[in-house]
């Protein structure tokens, strides 16, 4: 005879639920002993870190488009962590005003150029002003990068009591020797002429005779169109097109060697940098390296376009300066090293440092790199007409 089991009382839990009590119950105590050992278990958002940036530039200039492109990198590259506002020229402070702003922290970091701030220490701008001993400025960011550069920025920003963090970046093709009403055919034709410029090649375009005036960028073109100036540089096809220099010009002499190694700088208030998590301090090193090369890239395109609309859209003629005025901005140059470095120790450091550099660098460069019009020649240069 079958004996019938007791039925089972059913479970007052059903079985999907007690398994995931259990497995709560055991992320708990895994997250309490994670937290005892001093793990955090789970990553909370942190509240996003804003810095507030301003740049040199005004905002139709294709340098202040650079600063936005580097604020952009370190926004994405950070998920919005740190979170870079940029604003233009004048934003907050006068262009060369920038560097102090920073310091004091009235600003939390800048994009600029070192030679604005040369009224604090003329050794300044050796990092973007004269000859470079025949260094591009990507060689110049080279020599900044592994031959000394960096440190010796560091300490001339010391010796002034700059409580910045600098960066270097952006490699500028040489610049123009600048806008004129008529060709400049001699060097005696600088002599009088009240012309624009900044760092040291204030000192070279005023020992060659001209009447120097520093402005910034936003400032020039209507000093020209007042007959406050009789010629200007500024830097580059795309940035001189923008600002409007082919309104009140239409001589520009390409080649000059009174910046033929500019870069770009940019800064943060040290506290506010130190401050921040070592994660996000490489990714700002490693973001200004990027936005270096992009803009080396962007400023290829643009400016190759905008030289090209400058000439057949905008009527300028361009003209090359003469070597005899190139060979005398070499020779005066030397004359003006020669009596900074008497006077100033670090800028005789500097000087003597990138000298080194570009001795083993310009060589290596112009016994292995080709003549690029040799090849530009071969297959652009038009083939004269043959007589009938």
């Amino acid at each position: 005879m079958a004996h019938n089991s007791p039925a089972k009382k059913p479970s007052a839990t059903p079985p999907q639920t007690e398994s995931r009590r259990k497995f709560l119950g055991t992320a708990a105590a895994g997250t309490a002993a994670a937290v005892g050992m001093g793990f955090p278990a789970i990553v909370s958002a942190q509240t996003p870190i804003s810095f507030r940036f301003q740049s040199t530039w005004p905002t139709v200039d294709i340098f202040h488009e650079y600063a936005l492109d580097f604020a952009k990198k370190i926004n994405d590259m950070t998920g919005g962590e740190l979170k870079i506002e940029v604003l233009p020229a004048g934003a907050v402070v006068p262009a060369f005003a920038l560097l102090d702003a920073v310091s004091k922290g009235t600003l939390d970091g800048g994009h600029g150029v070192l030679g604005y701030s040369y009224g604090k220490q003329n050794a300044l701008a050796l990092f973007s002003s004269g000859p470079a001993y025949g260094m591009d400025a990507n060689m110049l960011l080279a020599w900044f990068k592994y031959g000394g550069g960096k440190e010796l920025l560091v300490k001339l920003y010391d010796s002034i009591g700059g409580n910045v963090v600098s960066f270097l970046s952006g490699p500028m093709p040489t610049q123009p020797l600048g806008w004129f009403k008529k060709p400049i055919a001699k060097a005696e034709d600088l002599k009088g002429l009240k012309f624009r410029t900044n760092g040291l090649a204030i000192d070279l375009f005023t020992a060659m005779g001209a009447a120097v005036n520093a402005l910034p960028g936003g400032e020039i073109v209507p000093a020209l169109d007042r007959g406050l100036l009789d010629g200007a540089e500024f830097n580059n096809a795309s940035s001189d097109r923008l600002l409007g220099f082919p309104d009140v010009s239409k001589v520009c002499m390409l080649q000059s060697f009174h910046q033929s190694s500019e870069t770009f700088e940019i800064t943060f208030n040290k506290d506010k940098y130190n401050a921040l998590p070592d994660k996000m301090k490489a990714i700002i090193e490693n973001a200004v390296e990027a936005a270096s090369a992009d803009m080396s890239w962007k400023a290829i395109d643009r400016y190759s376009q905008d030289y090209v609309k400058l000439k057949t859209e905008d009527n300028v003629k361009f003209y090359k300066t003469p070597d005899a005025i190139l060979q005398q901005q070499l020779t005066t140059w030397d004359d003006i090293v020669a009596k900074k470095a008497e006077s100033n120790p670090l800028f005789k450091e500097i000087e003597e440092s990138q000298r080194a550099f570009a001795e083993r660098a310009v060589s290596w460069d112009m016994d292995t790199n080709n003549n690029r019009r040799m090849a530009y020649n071969h297959y652009f240069a038009r083939p004269a007409a043959k007589k009938s």
